[in-house]
């Protein structure tokens, strides 16, 4: 049975919804191996995909089983009650699982997929490993590609705090790619699990990485984007993780960095704007109460220096520079003493009352949204009801008035005025 599985996923001409329907279709993979020209002929299929469902050939499919056992590769199934709930349920989940290391409690933990790019700036990885360490400190299990960049040092974060980490790679599961990574490779093995679609010895093309990005999406309940250019295959995550129902964080960034252009873009469009772990995490605690702890994490956890040069050569960049230990007020005394004679000249500003709110600073949508919130915190499926704005447009509001200081989100996706 187990070989019919493997038959099934590695059909060329094949594309992982048309397995999914071909499975719907005919049950489970023996029955798709034992079907013959006839009981194919309904089925809308190209002349590639018809040719190679009708090669019986078992040969390849038994060498797969046999490297699996060589290079102790788990293999798991759509029918496997160890087979993600959240994965399976994603319009092309893959039919296959080739599993390194030992899978964690994916339906039962607060899983969040963190992504961005592999040339990022020095604060990106500064704030990729934090990030990565504060989800992992309370109670996140963080899931990425394992390549350079804000992949890695997110889940060199998560193993520094602790806890479980998954690595998806766009090759086998028994391939160290990057090269270089072959420490986080060996940690990730250790500590958490290394997946893949792809059968053991399949090298890494620019086709695979795309593919592999909907299963990072697919494994979440929701993806961070640390910082990511315009052209990014942590978009093509994002992008993915909406349609798959799964919530969408970014990290603001340098507007003048080109880097952070497309995570940029992601809260302009309605992402989730975070600045710790905690906010991210938070948004899960009623669905997983005994999971989800604050910790009194570090609030600018930073990756170590030698990281930060390593992930920075890889990337192709240069170095970034480190400033001195800085000097404190205590040890400039006329610093101090200059601090102690000014005073504030400003006025006190009042709290935001919700009962002020100037309406004419705001736009047509954004007063009905006010509006809805004048009764207090709200769920934002119930505001997207009431108003009757798209999904997307209102995401793309609610930015808007946090940044104008109007309202705040809350854990468990409720939002209320300020």
């Amino acid at each position: 049975m187990l070989v019919h599985w493997i038959w099934l996923a590695h059909r060329p001409g094949l594309g992982p919804r048309t397995r999914v329907e071909l499975l719907r279709h005919f049950r489970d993979p023996e029955a798709v191996y034992f079907a013959d020209e006839e009981a194919l002929g309904n089925l809308e299929l190209s002349t590639e995909a018809r040719a190679a469902l009708l090669d019986k050939n078992l040969d390849a499919s038994e060498k797969i089983l046999e490297q699996c056992r060589k290079k102790r590769l788990s293999i798991l199934t759509l029918q496997d009650a160890a087979y993600p709930s959240r994965l399976k349920n994603i319009p092309d989940p893959p039919p296959v699982l080739y599993c390194k290391g030992q899978l964690p409690d994916f339906d039962g933990s607060p899983v969040i997929g963190v992504v961005g790019t592999r040339k990022a700036s020095a604060y990106g990885l500064m704030v990729a490993k934090r990030m990565g360490y504060q989800i992992g400190k309370c109670g996140g299990i963080v899931v990425s590609g394992m390549a350079y960049g804000i992949d890695g040092l997110a889940m060199s974060g998560a193993l520094t705090a602790g806890a479980k980490t998954v690595g998806v790679l766009g090759c086998g599961a028994d391939i160290v790619y990057p090269r270089s990574n072959r420490a986080l490779f060996r940690d990730v093995e250790a500590y958490g699990c290394i997946l893949s679609e792809f059968p053991p010895g399949q090298p890494a093309t620019k086709w695979t990485f795309p593919m592999r990005n909907r299963i990072i999406s697919g494994l979440s309940c929701g993806v961070l984007v640390v910082e990511a250019p315009e052209k990014s295959g942590a978009l093509i995550t994002a992008r993915l993780a909406l349609e798959q129902g799964r919530d969408v964080f970014a990290v603001p960034g340098n507007i003048d960095m080109p880097t952070c252009a497309g995570s940029n873009a992601l809260l302009r469009d309605g992402a989730i704007m975070v600045s710790s772990g905690w906010d991210v995490l938070s948004e899960y605690c009623a669905q997983f109460p005994d999971k989800i702890h604050r910790e009194n994490v570090p609030s600018h956890q930073k990756a170590y220096l030698d990281e930060v040069r390593r992930a920075a050569s890889e990337g192709e960049r240069t170095p970034p520079k480190v400033a001195q230990t800085p000097r404190i007020p205590e040890q400039m005394p006329g610093l101090k003493k200059n601090l102690e004679k000014k005073s504030i000249d400003k006025k006190p500003v009042e709290a935001y009352s919700d009962v002020n709110v100037d309406l004419s600073r705001l736009s047509e949508d954004e007063k009905r949204i006010v509006s809805s919130l004048q009764s207090g915190q709200r769920l934002v499926d119930d505001v997207i009801a009431e108003t009757g704005l798209t999904t997307g447009k209102l995401l793309g509001t609610l930015t808007m008035l946090e940044l104008k200081g109007v309202i705040r989100r809350l854990p468990g996706k409720r939002i209320s005025l300020k």
